[in-house]
């Protein structure tokens, strides 16, 4: 008892595979579009909705490496592009500008209070 069992001393004949007869060649997507208008069928693919333009990507290597984020209407998001493309400034240096001219504002309003 020192043997193992062969599990495959049965097998003299090796197994024949038949081969899967081919399938019928689907028909023409022509026929089907076709046949589909003549009985009214409706596609079920999904209405296409158009999408927006892609803006080209803006890369500008101006050492800034602090992501700022904030939510925005698209409207508001527009206008920051614009102001951006207008002054040829990457949106980092349009959030600058901003900055500075609020400041400079808030200056102006201080030394003259009753200017308001």
């Amino acid at each position: 008892m020192s043997e193992r069992a062969n599990p495959f001393a049965d097998l003299k004949i090796p197994a024949t595979f038949a081969t899967k007869p081919k399938a019928d060649k689907a028909a023409e997507e022509q026929t089907v579009a076709r046949i589909a208008d003549d009985n009214n069928f409706t596609s079920r693919e999904p209405a296409k909705t158009p999408k927006a333009p892609k803006r080209k990507p803006r890369i500008h290597r101006t050492g800034r490496n602090q992501q700022f984020t904030a939510k925005a209407t698209a409207e508001t998001v527009s206008k920051i592009y614009q102001l951006a493309d207008a002054r040829k400034v990457p949106l980092g240096e349009l959030l600058r500008l901003a900055v500075e001219a609020l400041e400079r504002d808030d200056a102006v309003k201080q030394a003259n209070p009753a200017s308001e």
